[in-house]
């Protein structure tokens, strides 16, 4: 076992360590609601779609687009400067859509506090809320990495040379 027997017979609201560490974040948050040092940060995680997560999950079982979420989480819950760049690669990467939805609105909060965000990112429906794009391409590979365009979305939809533009133009339109 993980704990020693004297550890163990401490308890918060007939929970010891173990039981806690063993809540996911998700029941963690109502567990510890009247608990604000403990629920600001909580709040945070499921914010950014962490909630199936359990507390003592070990850092290194996380996923780079899990990890990365932490972190965002933990910015989140310190006091905002309005000064911060946060460069994102990929967040939405194995994000089911209404995590990419909370994601959007975390992001949306961080920029509107007056930080900067810079995310490198494939998933139209997170290009589609920038604020301005730079589109690298037109391909992968030996066939990318030279600037198509940039703008706002409807300027790269604008674009027929931006293979991004044609699908933002689809989604654009709807």
């Amino acid at each position: 076992q993980r704990y020693n027997r004297e550890t163990l017979e401490i308890t918060f609201k007939g929970k010891n360590i173990a039981d806690v560490l063993d809540l996911t974040v998700d029941e963690a948050a109502r567990f510890f609601r009247t608990v604000p040092s403990v629920s600001d940060k909580l709040e945070a995680l499921l914010d950014v779609g962490l909630g199936y997560l359990r507390l003592g999950q070990a850092g290194t079982t996380l996923s780079g687009g899990e990890a990365q979420r932490v972190k965002l989480a933990t910015e989140l819950a310190k006091r905002a400067t309005g000064r911060t760049i946060y460069i994102l690669d990929e967040p939405t990467t194995g994000l089911h859509f209404a995590d990419i939805e909370k994601l959007l609105q975390v992001l949306m909060k961080l920029r509107d506090a007056g930080n900067t965000l810079v995310v490198i990112e494939h998933n139209l429906e997170m290009i589609k809320c920038a604020d301005w794009i730079i589109d690298m391409g037109p391909e992968g590979g030996e066939s990318g990495g030279r600037l198509v365009g940039t703008g706002t979305p409807e300027e790269i939809a604008a674009l027929p040379e931006s293979y991004t533009g044609q699908y933002l133009r689809r989604l654009l339109a709807r």
